[in-house]
């Protein structure tokens, strides 16, 4: 390894040198065979809704064959779990000291750290009714459905705190975009009817506010320090929700996808817009987004041919067509965005982001991850490898992770990092027939 390029990395970034040409401890070998589904969801079709995708018997399952958790994950998730709210949630914890203010929120449970923290459990193999921390995960889905529950119908707000360090550095909707991801992984896993419909409603009152606040250019906000990363967890959300089976509207995944085409086409390594200037955000959250998109479109593939050539209406033959071509056009603005991104991977400067560890770099580092995942091989592997070094290194003793500039408090870091460290465990839907 270089020292001369460890010696420049600045600060505690979370330095790139496994990745930046070193060689894997063992040798590239070939990708193991994807798991079996576990479980699948039927999804009926819905003719009062012709503008809502119809989707086929789908199921999540890992890209890849995952790894046993680490100790680094464990006590990672241990203390993540001590720090969880009387009321269910988690608020933004303990700030760096280089931060300061937030005190008097950092004990306020509020959605956007809490829907992190409730995926983070998922992510290492918890579900409502089973796993270590399901107790924990019930009560946390518990707290994000008062406070949708408690929100109006038409606004972006599902949060009665404001004001809280997430909300000012990715945008003041990331509390919405967050509930969307999370209500999406938990549906239809809750163990009782009344659970499962209380996910229901609230994962749809969520959509609801997404769709009917969506601008024709497919953003939401450009408020924040970093909003793309925000758009980003929204066309996670959005898409993740389709994959489960709720109803989202057609339109809104296409014109997510098609902003995010369009950041994608921006120079390799130049920032896009609403990155605070940093390419590493922009380019991961766009190259994040169209993966997400093509991991819905993919699904439904199969299903879409014969609806184009066999449907018995023009318009839902139309329909089928203009999403299978916002399929090849994905694949294609993909392939071209990550070629670029993979090229960028050996620059530290554009790894390093704002230059020094904040939630905003392992949000990040979470993108790209689950765009990486998908594909498999070397690249990915290399990739996997250098985060689980760098991440361990810069790990607190008590098991936390701390930002040291915007997003630094522990627990949204602490769940970020957990995303970036099983994110070969992140839920890829597989169509099954």
């Amino acid at each position: 390894m270089n020292n001369k390029l460890l010696a420049g990395a600045i600060g505690l970034f979370l330095s790139t040198g496994l990745y930046l040409g070193a060689t894997l401890s063992q040798p590239a070998q070939a990708e193991p065979p994807r798991p079996q589904p576990t479980a699948t969801q039927s999804v009926a079709q819905n003719p009062d809704k012709p503008d809502k995708p119809v989707k086929p018997v789908v199921a999540w399952a890992p890209a890849v064959k995952p790894k046993p958790l680490s100790p680094t994950v464990q006590t990672g998730l241990d203390w993540l779990v001590k720090h969880q709210l009387p009321s269910g949630g988690w608020g933004q914890g303990e700030e760096s000291q280089q931060m300061g203010g937030g005190a008097n929120l950092a004990e306020v449970a509020n959605v956007a750290d809490t829907c992190i923290s409730a995926l983070a459990l998922i992510r290492a193999g918890s579900t409502p009714t089973s796993g270590e921390h399901a107790q924990s995960l019930r009560k946390a889905i518990g707290f994000v459905c008062a406070e949708v529950e408690g929100s109006d119908p038409d606004s972006m707000q599902v949060s009665k705190v404001n004001g809280t360090r997430v909300q000012s550095k990715l945008g003041p909707h990331i509390d919405t975009f967050l509930a969307s991801m999370l209500l999406a992984e938990v549906k239809g896993k809750m163990g009782d009817p009344a659970a499962n419909k209380q996910v229901d409603v609230c994962l749809a009152k969520v959509l609801k506010k997404i769709e009917k606040n969506q601008k024709e250019d497919g953003t939401w906000t450009r408020e924040g320090w970093a909003p793309v990363l925000a758009q980003g967890m929204a066309s996670k959300g959005l898409n993740r929700a389709a994959q489960a089976g709720a109803d989202v509207d057609f339109k809104t995944l296409e014109k997510a996808q098609t902003y995010a085409s369009n950041q994608a086409t921006a120079p390799a390594g130049e920032p896009g817009e609403g990155s605070a200037g940093v390419a590493l955000y922009s380019t991961s959250s766009s190259t994040g987004a169209l993966q997400d998109s093509l991991n819905t479109l993919e699904a439904r593939e199969d299903e879409l041919k014969d609806k184009a050539e066999n449907a018995p209406t023009k318009k839902e033959r139309d329909e089928a067509q203009g999403q299978l071509k916002q399929l090849d056009d994905g694949r294609k603005a993909q392939e071209s965005a990550r070629a670029a991104l993979v090229g960028k991977l050996n620059d530290p400067g554009f790894v390093a982001g704002f230059g020094n560890n904040g939630g905003e770099e392992f949000l990040s580092y979470m993108n790209i991850s689950e765009s990486l995942v998908v594909k498999g091989g070397e690249e990915w592997q290399k990739w996997d490898q250098s985060m689980i070094a760098n991440l361990g290194r810069v790990q607190n003793k008590d098991g936390s992770w701390t930002g040291h500039h915007c997003i630094t408090g522990r627990n949204f870091c602490t769940a970020a990092a957990l995303l970036v460290l099983t994110a070969d465990r992140a839920p890829l839907p597989i169509t099954k027939r």
